[in-house]
């Protein structure tokens, strides 16, 4: 029963998704207090995806780097830039959108992306290690990007944001790691796969507990917003295309082409808006609340997009 539910989460999580930010919004005035629950339920999801990691994965990553290199200086560099360029242009006199831009595309890639590497016959340990190490570095990467890019315009405890991510993601990773190592790969990926489902469950939560903390940026729906969630998609689209330009202009074959499209394509942006909720103003975590609505949509598109340019290989 349990595969069953988590077979039909997997399935219809592009559909969850914006239902669970609309659930958020609707049901803002009941739930909006349930805010402190959620970085102990990202912890819980962040262990569960953990459990398929070891520490050879690590290894692995040190003699072959190059591929994860590229990836970091996707979630790093390129894509944040290319967001928090975007933001400036379409938005220079709101330094709060702006920071939401920028939020929504530096933080770690998405624990979820190892479901469309799957499905596309990318390579899941590289996929794995990806999300590890910069799970790993996120404590550091998140609010040094984040103090370069927004600087003195938005205020923010560096501090108290580092300490939220090792508690809510690096730690809960290590755990998941230890345990896949003291139980071995085997009974730890049994493990996985009962705790997956009520993880996917955790997800909507997460989702529409933090709209509920911003419904009332999202309830006016006016030009201004309007801008915000078409400039979003554009951003994110991008993302996704630039990770593709560049796996390709790096002669890499494709299982590590459908890998970085994900990887650099796809964030934690559950994560995203438990930081924006926590450590910045409400209306800084508009962009990323709205981010949720695209991200598995526009993974399930890239799908399609694969389908058509690497037929043989990814229906084999």
């Amino acid at each position: 029963m349990l595969r069953a539910v988590n077979i039909f989460l997997t399935r219809w999580m592009p559909l969850l998704t914006p239902v669970s930010v609309l659930a958020g919004v609707l049901l803002a005035e009941w739930i909006h207090s349930w805010v402190f629950i959620v970085p102990w339920v990202f912890a819980f999801m962040t262990f569960t995806g953990s459990l398929n990691s070891n520490f050879r994965m690590l290894h692995h990553t040190m003699t072959h780097p190059f591929p994860v290199f590229l990836a970091l200086v996707i979630l790093h560099m390129i894509t944040p830039l290319f967001a928090w360029t975007a933001g400036h242009l379409l938005f220079p006199d709101d330094p709060l959108i702006v920071t939401g831009f920028t939020l929504a595309l530096v933080i770690p890639t998405g624990i979820t992306s190892v479901i469309w590497v799957t499905m596309y016959r990318g390579s899941v340990p590289l996929a794995l290690v990806i999300i590890l190490l910069d799970t790993i570095l996120s404590p550091i990467v998140v609010p040094f990007s984040m103090s370069v890019l927004a600087g003195s315009k938005v205020e923010m405890d560096v501090f108290e944001m580092m300490s939220g991510l090792f508690w809510m993601i690096v730690l809960p990773s290590l755990l998941g790691m230890l345990v896949n190592e003291w139980v071995k790969s085997e009974k730890a990926s049994r493990i996985s796969q009962t705790l997956s489902p009520f993880s996917k469950l955790s997800l909507p939560l997460v989702i529409a507990i933090n709209s509920a903390v911003v419904a009332p940026y999202l309830r006016d729906i006016d030009l201004k917003f309007v801008q915000i969630l078409t400039a979003i998609l554009f951003v994110v689209l991008c993302g996704y295309l630039l990770s593709w330009a560049l796996a390709v202009a790096c002669r890499q074959p494709h299982e590590t082409v459908v890998t970085l499209i994900y990887t650099g394509g796809m964030r934690n942006i559950s994560a995203g808006a438990v930081i924006a909720v926590n450590f910045f103003p409400p209306q800084a975590a508009v962009p990323v609340v709205v981010c949720m609505l695209f991200q598995q949509m526009l993974a399930a598109f890239h799908g399609f997009l694969l389908k058509r340019v690497y037929p043989r290989e990814v229906r084999a």
